[in-house]
């Protein structure tokens, strides 16, 4: 061992006595490495590595000493007591509550007084005779079945025509009335 402690110090210096001497003293059964992996299993699996791979690695000495076994941890010197934070219990993840499907393609429906309808089908029965349009209640501004805006803007309700008019609401410039 003198020979060889001194080739590594001639061609490796200090580093070379480094690697010899964190060099395991003795390689360790495959029953060992069995009992080691199952005494810290979930860590083990935790960290990507098969029962296989630990028990390779183990017994060629390249295994990181699991951490839950004490005999393989050195003792270490107490550390300063440090003060500890209060306890907090975590708060309850909120429920998620499922929106129906059909709500959220629609615009919002904003309120525009009386004559408002959050459906086409709403308005047509309101006012069979009436032509029913879209007011945008942001705008004031009506758009008429079958155009681009009718049904799709941000904020908006379906109503009578006359009862749209009566609200203050215009019809949109570039649309022709059906």
């Amino acid at each position: 061992m003198r020979q060889l402690v001194f080739h590594i110090l001639a061609a490796g210096g200090i580093a070379g006595i480094l690697a010899i001497s964190s060099a395991p003293a003795f390689a360790k059964t495959e029953a060992e490495c069995n009992a080691e992996y199952a005494a810290n299993k979930d860590a083990i699996k935790a960290s990507g590595q098969t029962k296989k791979e630990y028990v390779t690695a183990c017994r060629a000495g390249t295994a990181a000493a699991p951490a839950a076994t004490p005999a393989a941890t050195p003792a270490a010197a107490p550390a300063a007591p440090t003060p500890a934070a209060p306890a907090v219990a975590p708060a309850p993840a909120p429920r998620a509550t499922p929106k129906p499907a059909a709500a959220a393609a629609k615009p919002s429906v904003g309120a525009t007084g009386a004559g408002g309808f959050s459906t086409d089908a709403q308005a047509h029965a309101r006012c069979p005779s009436d032509t029913v349009v879209w007011v945008n209640t942001k705008s004031h501004v009506y758009h008429f079945a079958g155009t681009h805006d009718y049904g799709t803007t941000e904020q908006g309700t379906y109503m009578c025509e006359a009862d749209a008019k009566a609200a203050g609401d215009r019809a949109a410039e570039n649309e022709k009335h059906p």
